[in-house]
């Protein structure tokens, strides 16, 4: 299925670019799982060519896709799209917010720095539309579905799929108590918060005794931490797997211990995200998982929120992607990647 949408996206992408779209709403073609049901999407709803800016707490490579997703949207919508990077900098986020106000756009798309700091954001977007893509406000009753929304992945599901597929591993082998490292991201974040506790407690809810080996290490989402922190623990402690928030900490992980001679493959590690390596390192056996969480269609799911709310439909029109009970969150489910379907994700 993934691989039928996107294909159908690229080809509405191809029309595009020769019926001459281009300049800042040009689309890349890894689009994955974007459209959800991109050909239903808008049908030239958004006819007024609305103007919408996208603001990235960073540019990273998972970023990046969402960013490809919602430029992919914009082509289909006929939306004028620029995008900023905050450089994790939350003042320089509202001054983006702010000028895309005065520059009279319609709508922001916001990828948090500070989870706390999204009333601040809606406060500065005036009578644009704010939706919140991939990170969520830390309140989510601040969200109401006409001016403001979420579109993003229940984290709860993404460490939860860690946990369930270390259970099986560990129930296969018999063994009950598990000693884990958990390389955590940025503290904080909804997100870390989410991912280091469903983690646990599916690993629990599958029969195990999952036991700390060492503190949490707080790698704040990056390789070369990761790598850093967990290299002195991998001789002098005891451990059955290694847990990371993400793959970027997990590939950390692999580089350490290929580091010390150790094979990674000897123990599980799991991250998420599905990124090109981390996809890569679950095929070649050094990563044991992954999840995949769709940038792309967080980015798509973004958009169409935004013309959505401008046109008064509910938030989700146009994709298969379902909200939650309030009507102001738009959910992108996250996919559990193992060695057999990991190359059914690679673009």
């Amino acid at each position: 299925m993934r691989k039928i949408l996107a294909m159908l996206l690229a080809c509405g992408m191809m029309c595009g670019m020769l019926a001459g779209c281009g300049g800042d709403n040009g689309g890349s073609g890894d689009n994955g799982g974007a459209a959800a049901d991109a050909g239903n999407a808008g049908d030239g709803s958004s006819k007024d060519g609305y103007s919408m800016t996208l603001i990235m707490s960073l540019r990273d490579e998972f970023l990046s896709s969402l960013e490809s997703g919602a430029k992919a949207a914009a082509d289909q919508l006929g939306v004028n799209l620029a995008s900023q990077d905050a450089q994790n900098d939350t003042n320089k986020l509202l001054q983006y917010i702010e000028s895309a106000k005065n520059a009279g756009d319609d709508a922001v798309l916001v990828n948090l720095v500070d989870a706390e700091t999204a009333k601040q954001c809606i406060e500065a977007a005036g009578d644009m539309k704010v939706v919140f893509v991939n990170r969520a406000p830390g309140d989510t009753s601040i969200l109401d579905g006409t001016q403001s929304a979420f579109v993003g992945s229940d984290e709860m599901t993404s460490g939860g799929y860690q946990g369930q597929f270390l259970a099986d591993y560990f129930n296969a082998k018999g063994q009950k108590d598990v000693r884990y490292i958990l390389l955590q991201g940025t503290l904080g974040l909804v997100h870390t918060e989410q991912r280091s506790l469903s983690v646990i407690e599916q690993m629990k809810a599958g029969g195990l005794n999952p036991i700390e080996a060492s503190a949490p290490l707080v790698a704040d989402y990056d390789r070369a931490n990761a790598m850093d922190m967990i290299s002195p623990l991998l001789n002098t402690t005891d451990f059955d797997c290694i847990i990371a928030n993400n793959d970027a900490m997990a590939m950390g992980a692999v580089e350490a211990m290929l580091a010390q001679n150790m094979d990674p493959s000897s123990i599980p590690i799991v991250g998420i995200d599905a990124t090109v390596d981390g996809l890569q390192a679950v095929i070649d056996g050094t990563l044991a998982m992954t999840v995949f969480q769709d940038p792309n269609g967080q980015g798509y799911g973004g958009l169409m929120a935004a013309v959505n709310m401008i046109e008064g439909k509910p938030i989700n029109d146009g994709t298969d992607y379902e909200t939650d009970e309030s009507g102001n969150i738009v959910w992108v489910p996250f996919e559990p990647v193992t060695p057999d379907v990991a190359p059914d994700y690679q673009k």
